[in-house]
């Protein structure tokens, strides 16, 4: 039986982060994935679809400067861009295993199955370890329906060769909407299909008005409130079947993809024999990121049912917590989550930090509410863009931000100017003080708050 001093599972941002911080301190460690060494973000996710979003940023601008000074829309090719994405993708699962290896770090290409607290079984081999750490990600949710098999995934829109004449995504959570835009400004049929009443249900519903009446300017359909009951498939269509208001209601479409949502990647790995708790949320854990069944387990990154969002920068944030932990460093050892921002890379981007309006009257806020659709303001007028819109929330005691959402062009960005406010307690006089550059984005949120 080979021994460990600390197992990880796992080998995207969080995993990898741990994996190495424990071997440069001379501990023993091994590391284990089932799919491609590298993790969502870089093979399958973030990275590859924000190179697919930048291309349609120069079609969105284009369009939108039609008569003022673009004559006509550029050529595209599908085909060119996915060529362009793979470099960013391709050398990724192998540069990584170099990379480990290296490092001395043993690698597995399997999921672990837990033994007992502290044995693991991984490719018919038996393991023991010291501290072991869960840092599986999430993976798509399965559709519990007839025909559940035929929807693809995100990751196969990710690899499409081509582009249907027709798509129809099951789910208008973020990855839906952005991949929704994404097959629209290529010509794409695009039909979304949600069992809520609107899309981006975490997000304001004011700033999320402004995505929907975008999205149906490039021609993607909705349908919500439409629990799916049946895929079925058809000589070259899907017909996706769903109840609507009580009526059977169903679609056509030549591709159909299921973006309902993600869960915690946790089933195959035998957590009760091991004493490790878990709930629908994933990996249960407390303030130091242990688990409360088994102390010898962690878990970081997407798979932990922490207070973090499911967002790379948290994933390495945790994984610093979790290492801290494992090797008594002299820092930090629980976990602080910061203001958390998100963006959903819709054109326009719609990007929040901080506290809605319900939740900031739950909270027995005394606040102010800064909203307004400004598309008359400068940098949106000079590239002819109708969408730009904010609504921040004002702490009348204080003057501090309690939050911010943000619909624009490059809102993305400019959310992160309220994080900053935000993590240095900046109340909004003091934003109001400061010189910015003229004319940039950054520089309009003087006149937000």
């Amino acid at each position: 039986m080979e021994s460990f001093d600390v197992f990880v599972i796992g080998t995207g941002t969080a995993g990898k982060s741990v994996a190495k911080e424990c071997v440069a301190e001379g501990l023993r460690v091994a590391i284990a994935d089932n799919r491609e060494y590298g993790g969502t973000c870089a093979n399958r996710g973030c990275d590859p679809k924000k190179v697919l979003v930048g291309l349609t940023e120069i079609l969105d601008r284009a369009e939108k400067m039609k008569g003022k000074g673009i004559t006509k829309n550029p050529e595209v090719s599908w085909q060119d861009l996915m060529k362009f994405k793979n470099t960013f993708t391709t050398a990724v699962p192998a540069a990584t295993e170099k990379n480990l290896e290296a490092l001395g770090i043993k690698m597995y290409h399997q999921t672990p199955k837990f033994l007992d607290e502290n044995t693991l079984s991984v490719e018919g081999k038996t393991v023991n370890a010291k501290k072991i750490v869960i840092a599986s990600g999430n993976k798509p949710m399965e559709l519990k329906i007839p025909g559940r098999e035929y929807p693809l995934i995100s990751d196969d829109f990710l690899e499409l060769e081509n582009l249907p004449e027709s798509m129809l995504f099951i789910g208008a959570g973020y990855i839906g909407m952005e991949f929704a835009h994404i097959a629209a400004r290529f010509g794409v049929d695009v039909t979304v299909m949600d069992i809520a009443p609107r899309p981006l249900t975490n997000f304001d519903e004011d700033m999320v008005a402004h995505i929907i009446k975008a999205s149906e300017e490039i021609g993607i359909k909705f349908i919500f409130n439409a629990e799916v009951s049946e895929v079925e498939k058809l000589q070259k269509n899907y017909r996706v079947k769903a109840k609507q208001d009580g009526t059977e209601i169903s679609v056509k479409a030549e591709l159909v993809f299921n973006t309902a949502g993600r869960v915690p990647s946790i089933d195959d790995m035998d957590l009760e024999k091991g004493n490790v708790e878990y709930s629908k949320r994933g990996i249960s854990v407390n303030e130091r990121l242990q688990n409360p069944g088994n102390k010898n387990v962690y878990a970081c990154g997407d798979v932990s049912a922490s207070e973090g969002l499911p967002l790379t920068p948290i994933a390495s944030q945790e994984a610093r917590v979790v290492a801290g932990n494992i090797l008594n460093k002299n820092r930090d050892k629980k976990v602080n989550f910061p203001p958390q921002p998100s963006v959903v890379f819709t054109l326009p981007n719609l990007a929040s930090v901080g506290l809605n309006e319900k939740q900031a009257r739950d909270k027995d806020y005394d606040f102010r509410v800064e909203q307004k659709h400004a598309p008359k303001w400068f940098n949106a007028k000079r590239i002819n863009d109708d969408y730009y819109a904010f609504k921040v929330l004002i702490d009348n005691k204080t003057g501090l931000i309690l939050g911010a959402h943000l619909v624009g062009p490059d809102a993305g960005e400019m959310i992160n100017m309220f994080v900053m406010a935000m993590c240095g307690k900046l109340d909004y006089k003091t934003l109001k003080g400061m010189i910015f550059s003229y004319p940039s984005w950054a520089g309009d949120i003087k006149f937000m708050v």
